[in-house]
């Protein structure tokens, strides 16, 4: 076998270990999930689960770094000078949405959420690095602010604000309630919305010349 394909076997087993562990921590919770089980249901040897991941917390914060890497692309996208503020801000909050929707994404969230919930201190560090990466809307926003386009204001609050009203209708009915996800059109409707009532409150004059340009 060569090394390439070795590399992408180690791979496999790894993706299906870190799949396993989120099924059973969702079934069972952190506690009562042991890397007998995570190594079951992946199909490997518990040896194999040992090397990728030396204990529990090791794997749960896998689980954490990958919805971190998750939100990584959305927040990514940056302010373009110039150009209409409401038509980015749509963009912005459809590549959101489309996140919100991911059923992966979904299971994720909903470990961590629950493992926060019952053992704060095992995911507060990882959490902690989940919100700073919600600091790439933040820097959306003071770019356009820097631009005229915003009026002053806290950047961090704003661009919770905002995401906040998404979260309401497209992720915590969905991961606390089970609720389904919402459909191509009433997403549309929740970001227009979320976008006008903001900017119907920190737009500048700027921003209406630009809705009219």
């Amino acid at each position: 076998m060569s090394e390439s394909s070795t590399l992408r076997l180690t791979d496999r087993k790894r993706a299906a270990i870190v799949q396993a562990a989120i099924a059973e921590f969702r079934v069972n919770g952190f506690e009562a999930t042991s890397m007998d089980r995570v190594a079951a249901t992946a199909g490997v040897s518990k040896r194999t689960v040992y090397n990728h991941f030396p204990s529990k917390d090791d794997l749960f914060a896998q689980i954490l770094q990958e919805l971190w890497a998750c939100s990584a692309g959305v927040d990514a996208i940056g302010y373009q000078a110039g150009k209409p503020l409401r038509e980015q801000l749509v963009v912005l909050l459809t590549h959101k949405m489309a996140l919100l929707r991911d059923p992966y994404f979904l299971d994720l969230a909903r470990v961590a959420i629950a493992e926060a919930i019952h053992t704060p201190e095992r995911a507060r560090s990882m959490v902690a690095k989940l919100e700073e990466k919600e600091e790439g809307g933040a820097a959306f926003l003071r770019a356009a602010q820097a631009d005229g386009a915003l009026k002053a204001g806290d950047a961090v609050f704003m661009s919770s604000l905002l995401q906040g009203q998404l979260k309401t209708f497209a992720f915590w009915p969905q991961v606390a309630m089970g609720q389904p996800p919402l459909d191509d059109g009433q997403q549309g409707a929740i970001v227009a919305t979320a976008v006008d009532m903001f900017l119907a409150y920190w737009g500048t004059g700027a921003t209406a010349r630009q809705a009219g340009s």
